[in-house]
């Protein structure tokens, strides 16, 4: 007797068709946006154990309203995500891939003839040349604008949070996974505090999506360093070894690995988390 086929719980939701990727996707965010729901609920009474070096080293600092501050945002990042796939499966459409663009390589400058001097043209390149003849000396000076320095595209120490309507139009302008690094970034999300399996399904969607590993692993290394300066002021802390947890230490610091916590159903629009 042949069995029945298993329906497709992705097409069989009252006839709704959820596209495959964004259905992928859409479970990553919704993983990680329970996780930083139950880390602001647990963080501030497990912030006195020992333990909690582990988690406040990815976060950078023992700073408790800083910590929080950072949970808040991923969170709402991470609810601003969630409503814009939703929006989209809601009407059947699939989520593209992103590719690195391919850079053409810069050419080098002309060189002079052997035994020329630079010409007039070229001397302002040149260390010490003269200026061109009617160069402009007092329009080459920067502007306000270019001698301020700029705020790098994500500022490790920068904890504003943004409006609901800010986050909105980041997600549609980003490429989605840049949007899913700063969620990361936010709710001290690394390797060692995933399943394998979720972990997996982080590095596809940064892969596919315009993710940066670089970036990741920067901020990680940034954070490492910020938090060392502070735990050598506490040298109560000393004892514990807070990098690279194994999971038992995770699971006693968090309560489980990112991943294995069950999530209800990822395609009922119902729990789509509207703007607080």
């Amino acid at each position: 007797m042949t069995r029945p086929a298993t329906p497709d719980p992705a097409q069989d939701r009252a006839g709704r068709s959820v596209p495959e990727r964004l259905a992928a996707l859409l479970h990553v965010v919704r993983v990680l946006l329970g996780h930083g729901r139950r880390l602001v609920e647990t963080v501030p009474e497990r912030a006195a154990n020992v333990e909690f070096a582990a988690l406040a080293g990815v976060c950078g600092t023992y700073t408790l309203p800083t910590i929080l501050a950072r949970l808040q945002r991923g969170i709402l990042r991470a609810m601003a995500l969630e409503r814009y796939l939703l929006s989209r499966a809601a009407k059947g459409r699939e989520i593209g891939f992103v590719y690195p663009r391919e850079r053409t390589p810069a050419k080098p400058p002309a060189e002079p003839p052997e035994g020329e001097a630079a010409s007039e043209e070229a001397a302002s390149e040149v260390p010490g040349g003269r200026p061109k003849p009617g160069h402009n000396e007092k329009a080459s000076e920067p502007g306000p604008d270019e001698r301020a320095p700029r705020r790098p595209a994500f500022d490790p120490d920068d904890l504003r949070i943004p409006t609901p309507e800010e986050l909105d139009a980041e997600v549609r302008r980003r490429p989605l996974g840049r949007t899913v690094l700063a969620i990361c970034m936010d709710l001290a999300v690394i390797p060692s505090f995933c399943t394998g399996v979720f972990w997996n399904q982080i590095s596809d969607t940064l892969m596919n999506y315009g993710g940066s590993f670089p970036t990741l692993f920067k901020m990680r290394e940034y954070r490492e360093t910020t938090f060392q300066k502070e735990r050598d002021k506490r040298p109560d802390t000393w004892s514990f070894a807070w990098k690279f947890p194994p999971p038992e230490t995770v699971r006693e610091v968090l309560g489980y690995m990112i991943g294995e916590l069950p999530i209800s159903d990822p395609f009922d629009p119902l729990l789509a988390t509207a703007p607080p």
